[in-house]
């Protein structure tokens, strides 16, 4: 047996003796509030059933969708821009480092405000919630870049476009996706926790609706359990472009 077959092993191994454990106190305590796997399965079962389960999932991943992929766009030009120009960098920096600290569910109410209850509320918050930290990423990545390759760009006369292109990207792509991938994780995090308050449909506003329709926290549980789920999956989505060959571009200090 290879090793990457017995870590698969060994993790479903844990896996398993986590849901005994759980099964185990659910069973042994004397008021039924922590529902156990075989529920929170039949309550999944049940959202299934009514075709909630899909519609509630697309709905969250489409929030995720806009406003990550928003986010994204804006910020990695506007970071690598903020590390390229010094002088940019220190007149913004100061504001960004004042706004970073501030958490996006603070910005709940100017965003219903603005958009109301609905999607475009959830999605603002989320571009939010990943502007900046992709933002300062990128802006960390160019200035993380040594001096001398710059130098030797320009000594070999490399254009600005060039320079961009085969000093600046190898340079930072590799800083970029760990700052997607931790970026998405807060992201999702934050479409959760809107939508508890923000939008009438997604996982959070199952939790929260579930919580209020007779206390069914089989239901409750079952969209944990699915938010991780799906949290898990972004995750492995993201850590699958680091295996890309044309993204595998770093400078060796060697």
């Amino acid at each position: 047996m290879n090793r990457k077959l017995m870590v698969h092993v060994r993790s479903a191994a844990f896996i398993a003796l986590l849901l005994v454990i759980w099964h185990v106190a659910a069973k042994s305590q004397k008021t039924q509030l922590l529902p156990g796997p075989l529920a929170v399965a039949g309550g999944i079962a049940e959202l299934a059933q009514h075709g909630l389960l899909l519609k509630y999932v697309v709905a969250s991943l489409f929030r995720v969708t806009w406003g990550f992929t928003a986010a994204a766009v804006l910020a990695i030009p506007f970071g690598l821009a903020l590390g390229w120009y010094r002088r940019l960098e220190l007149g913004l920096n100061p504001l960004i480092q004042i706004l970073r600290p501030i958490s996006p569910l603070a910005w709940i109410p100017i965003s219903i405000l603005w958009f109301g209850l609905g999607d475009m509320a959830a999605i603002f918050l989320i571009f939010l919630a990943s502007f900046l930290p992709l933002t300062v990423t990128a802006m960390n990545a160019v200035a993380g870049i040594p001096s001398v390759y710059i130098n030797a760009g320009r000594n070999f006369g490399l254009t600005p476009s060039q320079l961009v292109r085969r000093v600046l990207y190898p340079a930072v792509i590799s800083q970029l996706i760990v700052g997607l991938r931790i970026t998405l994780g807060i992201a999702w995090l934050v479409v959760v926790a809107a939508e508890m308050i923000a939008v009438n449909s997604g996982l959070g506003f199952l939790i929260v609706d579930a919580r209020n329709a007779g206390n069914r926290y089989d239901l409750v549980v079952a969209g944990m359990v699915l938010i991780g789920l799906i949290g898990l999956f972004l995750d492995i989505g993201m850590r699958s472009l680091e295996r890309v060959k044309s993204l595998q571009w770093h400078y060796s200090e060697e």
